[in-house]
């Protein structure tokens, strides 16, 4: 496959991501709750997180079922008003800890549920990626 290719791959899996999603943070819902007329850039704001890490799904994984929209890069307040992690590398923490580690709600079967896919349903789905 060529990089050409691979870019049009990527660029229609964030596509089809933010646009399921309603370019809206699944976690914490940023986007949602922006004034009407306000614009944020979704490639600025948002991440199209792998739920299965690329390297062990077929076909690197890029399709909507494999997909969540989180917040990058934006520092976030937890109740005790503490800075935490962004949404995105708070989902990271799965794949960065190779699967011991994780947030409560934030497990790969947690965010399957949040957009109606499943891990089965995301490798049938990259299996027809060619």
């Amino acid at each position: 496959m060529s990089k050409k290719e691979k870019k049009l791959i990527r660029k229609k899996f964030r596509d089809d991501v933010f646009e399921r999603d309603r370019y809206t943070c699944q976690i914490c819902g940023l986007g949602e709750s922006l004034p009407n007329g306000f614009y944020i850039d979704p490639s600025e704001t948002f991440d199209a997180h792998h739920i299965t890490d690329r390297s062990k799904i077929p076909n690197g994984g890029y399709v909507k079922e494999n997909g969540i929209t989180v917040c990058k890069d934006n520092a976030h307040l937890n109740s005790d008003g503490e800075r935490i992690d962004s949404c995105h590398m708070r989902c990271e923490e799965f794949h960065i800890s190779d699967g011991t580690k994780w947030e409560e709600g934030l497990h790969p079967n947690d965010l399957y549920e949040k957009i109606g896919s499943s891990h089965e349903l995301a490798c049938i789905k990259s299996k027809e990626l060619k």
